[in-house]
């Protein structure tokens, strides 16, 4: 599968956007989607996930209650709703996708072998 994420920007503290992983030459169907977010100074970190088939959705605790992963079947994407922005979000955000994530890997980046290019998001004080 070939992943497409979309939807970064500039926008100021406070505000919200909202990312899209298109998923293509296949679909999310058995799959666990991941959003990971990495800065020049850090190491890529997870942010969201869900598991496709259970429907279940996992967040980082510095996202909780600000960000929401949610799915369009039809649509074969999966979006990251950002609400609340503050300027520590600023990051390249970048979805994977993986049909063997164990629970216990949900938040790791190793456990995902399929990612998209990156999309920046940048939030300003």
């Amino acid at each position: 599968v070939q992943l497409q994420a979309s939807g970064g920007g500039l926008v100021q503290a406070g505000g919200s956007l909202r990312l899209s992983c298109a998923a293509s030459g296949g679909t999310f169907r058995g799959y666990t989607v991941g959003w990971f977010r990495q800065t020049p100074s850090q190491e890529r970190e997870f942010v969201a996930g869900t598991r496709w088939s259970a429907g279940s959705t996992y967040y980082a605790d510095s996202v909780k209650g600000r960000f929401t992963i949610s799915r369009d079947s039809a649509k074969n994407t999966v979006y990251l709703q950002m609400n609340g922005l503050n300027p520590e979000d600023t990051a390249v955000y970048y979805c994977a996708a993986d049909r063997n994530v164990i629970l216990s890997a949900t938040r790791s980046a190793r456990a995902y072998d399929y990612w998209g290019q990156g999309t920046q998001v940048t939030v300003s004080s």
